[in-house]
């Protein structure tokens, strides 16, 4: 037994929404994660799961150690969507931190600002990785979470995309896309589109975050070549994958299990060419001609969320945020 009470720190969404941190901090956080798994420094077991059989509800736990900040930690996720509503949706995920070198709780968090983070900066990674030589447009689609983080984390990995197009079916989500960019990018011109097809034969890069209920699916037709199009939600169809020339995942085994809406006709769905942990320590490339349609798919290691979970923790803890739970007395 502990000769003292362990408490733990408990920070909410609340607590976390305004802790201070930078796209650039969050882009090297991320980087680092990967580095370390692909060095064999770290652990991301494959995610347990469990659903309904009508489809009510599903719920995710997944288990990570981070060898270069020397962190374990356990994110657990629930979805309960029996309508497929917004109004009747619930979606809960908390992420709990420990110390792997004092044996001691870091904080056990709401982990909603964490994915809104991890995952633009996770593209940012692999477009800077994959996109062609002389690249400087971009489309992105869907004015979500996603769709508003997506942008500044973009050009702070890639700083020469100049041409920013936007295609969303939401006033206010445009809205807030274009506010969080200036914010970060006060200079940067948004041009909203009304047509995302014609804006995607233009396009150099199309990051597509939509949800589920989008109508716009890109066909591979639409791509002019050296096109790099990186799916984080909804927006492309099967065929941009089918047809690519080379296909990059953060994560193979991830990809066959999240990603079967994209199989093709044949019901297989294609295989991932490269990994961006082996690409980014320079096992593998990216790219490896200027003219490749690059097909990615961006899907979440829980190493990534410890990341930048434990960059938001160890800020909001400085700034004596939480509540101290005496959970183990």
């Amino acid at each position: 037994m502990n000769a003292r009470p362990t408490p733990l720190r408990v920070l909410s969404r609340s607590d976390l929404a305004d802790v201070p941190i930078g796209p650039a901090e969050v882009i090297r956080a991320v980087e680092e994660a990967y580095l370390a798994l692909a060095a064999g420094d770290s652990d991301n077991p494959r995610k347990l799961s469990v659903a309904h059989p009508d489809g009510w509800s599903v719920a995710y736990a997944m288990l990570g150690r981070d060898g270069h900040r020397r962190v374990v930690a356990m994110k657990t996720s629930y979805k309960f969507d029996p309508h497929h509503d917004r109004s009747t949706k619930r979606y809960y995920t908390t992420i709990t931190l420990y110390d792997d070198a004092t044996g001691m709780p870091v904080a056990m968090m709401d982990c909603a600002r964490v994915g809104a983070l991890r995952t633009p900066a996770v593209s940012a990674l692999l477009v800077r990785e994959t996109a062609r030589p002389g690249a400087r447009s971009v489309l992105l689609i869907g004015t979500g979470t996603q769709g508003r983080n997506a942008l500044p984390h973009l050009l702070a990995a890639n700083p020469q995309l100049e041409r920013l197009m936007l295609y969303g079916t939401h006033p206010e989500g445009l809205d807030a896309v274009n506010r969080e960019l200036l914010h970060h990018h006060p200079r940067a011109e948004l041009e909203i589109v009304d047509d995302p097809v014609a804006a995607a034969r233009t396009a150099d890069v199309i990051l597509a975050t939509a949800g589920p209920g989008t109508k716009v699916a890109i066909e591979a037709e639409d791509l002019q070549p050296g096109a790099t199009v990186v799916l984080v939600g909804y927006g492309l169809a099967p065929s941009t994958l089918t047809a690519a020339d080379r296909v990059i995942a953060t994560s193979a085994e991830q990809m066959s299990l999240t990603g079967t809406d994209m199989a093709g006709p044949d019901g297989r769905l294609r295989r991932v060419d490269a990994e961006l942990p082996q690409i980014l320590s320079r096992r593998a490339v990216g790219r490896l001609g200027e003219d490749e349609r690059i097909f990615v798919y961006n899907s979440g290691l829980v190493l990534t969320d410890i990341a930048v979970a434990h960059a938001l923790a160890t800020r909001a803890i400085e700034q004596g945020r939480g509540t101290e739970v005496p959970l183990w007395d």
